[in-house]
């Protein structure tokens, strides 16, 4: 019995890692025009310039996360200021996008949260927003 739960301590957390693991998807692309040309689930408001964009994506739901060189320092024009609303975590991670964005956060794009370090741009929005999201914009046709 005492193999049998040890066994089973072990087994239980890879067998999560391999089934989200198995759910996720990323890509890299050279500019913001190629990123939303391969995927639909690109953010539109993603700046067709933008370079060296990183993507991550849960095909179980809306978890995004993304990161991109933007030619200016400011958040591209459809954004506006989280004016000290509070963002929650990525649900996602990746190794190119840092932990601690949620408290770095500085506005919304669309349903995504975002923040900027210098020229770079992480981005990402939880399952929850996207399909308040997805909900708006049924509802609306």
């Amino acid at each position: 019995m005492v193999v049998l739960g040890i066994t089973a301590a072990v087994v239980v957390p890879e067998a999560r890692e391999w089934y989200d693991g198995r759910h996720e998807q990323t890509s890299s692309y050279a500019t913001g025009k190629a990123a939303k040309a391969d995927r639909d689930s690109v953010p539109s408001w993603l700046p067709d310039d933008a370079a060296s964009v990183e993507y991550a994506m849960r095909t179980t739901g809306g978890e995004r996360i993304l990161k991109a060189t933007l030619n200016g320092d400011q958040l591209p024009g459809s954004c506006e200021p989280l004016r000290g609303k509070k963002a929650p975590d990525p649900e996602i991670s990746a190794s190119w996008f840092p932990s601690d964005r949620a408290g770095e956060a500085r506005g919304r794009c669309g349903s995504y949260y975002v923040s900027l370090e210098g020229h770079t741009l992480y981005a990402w929005q939880t399952n929850g927003d996207w399909m308040e999201e997805n909900r708006r914009s049924s509802s609306a046709e």
